[in-house]
């Protein structure tokens, strides 16, 4: 039975979550205190509003039960002698959750109109002169509050009658008053959250503008619209913005002085090899013609290999602050120049340059790479030449992407010939004059740029296309 091979699992890391923004942090971190700060004030104030109600209540009971002692008498047999009216018409309804009781010597019970069939087994008699408060209790009425008060009447023989009165209420009157309460409560501490939310996140709008302002600032900076962070910013932030402002003018002049030193080096190399060229072109008899030969080939090879790797080291790349270049102009003046170089061929160049397009770099790396496109396509072409260039925005970017385009009327590049091409030191006919260094030098330059060289067939002119596309950034 043939065996199953192992299936490969890889555990391809997940992409790292991006930090939320300081304002987020700030929202979240106010809406949770927010939330806390305004629960705790919410559960405060609720059992305050409780504790008042319930104080009320005991108040509000009392009352009753004095009012409903003094109604009572006693005749001059010791009989206690109902009251004739209630402080409250609830007493004389039933059902209303509001029940009076008296209890006394003698089995007396009264009972309010509303106590009429209600168990009020569970009062028991008072002491003269006490009173009780009790409740929540549960009863066959449902849960209860009472007041009762304990009471001695004198009669005019000298005797004492001792009677208790209670009077009692349903706790769900006083939970519908505190209910409506916390209600009420939650809505208004609901709108003065939303209200405190939203006053937070414009202060803390307000108080983020600066960092905005620096943010924005440096985008003008890497467009080429400004030289330095040149606003005026908070104490907090001026430290920051001063580093960043030295940082960028240090970085300008590193380059500066690195490319004033390959200028240096290119021209200590190349004056003491035109000089060997020249002695040997001119030596005669010294030298034999092979020997002569052999040391001619190697300093022209020296001689392209210090241009070669001179055009590399000076190519900057990709720059965070790098000024725009517009192209019109660097490709006119080109042209022109080729256009003299090449008078014999009567080669036409047409432009299509999009308004605005611009090379967010050097200008040495724009002139290196137009120049080395455009010279490859006037030595090739027989008559016409097309330069394409567009801006190509993305959204989110700063700045756009550039389409960048070269074609001729020329015999063209094979398919199969294009990889060998741009290699250094080759050239697509050893017949035509040159280095073959040229689009090996363009493709390092949109290399550096981290953007894509494609060689292939002009669709219009029928020769060759080398078009270029650098990404937004």
């Amino acid at each position: 039975m043939p065996s199953r091979a192992p299936t490969a699992t890889t555990n391809e890391p997940s992409p790292e979550r991006r930090p939320l923004s300081l304002a987020a942090r700030a929202a979240i971190a106010t809406g949770f205190v927010l939330a806390g700060f305004l629960g705790l004030v919410g559960l405060t104030l609720s059992q305050a509003n409780k504790e008042r109600a319930l104080s009320a209540l005991h108040d509000r009971l009392q009352n009753f039960a004095i009012a409903y002692i003094t109604n009572f008498d006693v005749n001059r047999y010791g009989r206690i002698l109902p009251p004739d009216t209630s402080p409250d018409p609830n007493f004389s309804r039933p059902g209303s959750g509001l029940y009076a009781v008296a209890v006394g010597d003698k089995d007396f019970r009264w009972e309010s109109p509303s106590a009429v069939g209600r168990d009020f087994s569970f009062l028991a008699p008072l002491e003269p002169g006490t009173s009780r408060f009790v409740g929540p209790i549960d009863t066959r009425m449902g849960r209860l509050y009472y007041y009762s008060y304990g009471v001695a009447w004198d009669t005019e023989d000298g005797k004492s009658v001792r009677f208790t009165v209670m009077v009692a209420q349903t706790e769900d009157q006083l939970e519908g008053g505190n209910m409506a309460y916390r209600r009420a409560l939650v809505i208004w501490l609901s709108i003065l959250g939303v209200m405190l939310m939203v006053l937070q996140l414009l202060l803390l709008r307000w108080s983020l503008t600066p960092l905005r302002k620096v943010a924005s600032d440096m985008s003008r900076v890497e467009r080429g619209d400004s030289e330095q962070l040149d606003s005026q910013y908070p104490l907090e932030l001026t430290g920051l913005t001063e580093r960043i402002n030295a940082f960028i003018t240090n970085e300008r002049e590193q380059r500066t002085r690195y490319r004033h030193t390959l200028a240096d080096l290119a021209h200590s190399l190349k004056t003491p090899l035109a000089v060997i060229r020249s002695q040997l072109e001119s030596t005669t008899g010294e030298v034999t013609a092979g020997r002569s030969t052999a040391v001619l080939d190697q300093v022209r090879r020296m001689d392209e290999l210090v241009a070669y790797q001179l055009a590399r080291a000076a190519t900057s790349g990709r720059q965070t602050f790098a000024s725009a270049v517009p192209i019109a102009g660097a490709a006119e003046d080109l042209v022109q120049g080729l256009e003299k170089v090449y008078a014999a061929k009567n080669v036409l160049c047409e432009f299509d340059i999009g308004e605005g397009a611009a090379f967010y770099g050097e200008q040495g790396d724009l002139l290196e790479l137009l120049g080395n496109l455009l010279e490859n396509a006037f030595k090739w072409a027989s008559h016409r030449v097309l330069l394409e260039v567009k801006a190509q925005p993305e959204h989110g970017r700063k700045r756009p992407g550039l389409y960048l385009s070269v074609e001729d009327d020329g015999p063209g590049i094979a398919e199969d010939k294009i990889e060998k091409v741009l290699q250094r030191g080759v050239r697509g006919d050893e017949r035509v004059q040159g280095h073959g260094i040229g689009l090996s030098i363009v493709q390092d330059i949109v290399h550096a740029y981290q953007g894509e060289l494609v060689v292939d067939r002009s669709p219009e002119l029928g020769g060759a296309r080398f078009s270029v596309r650098l990404a937004a950034s």
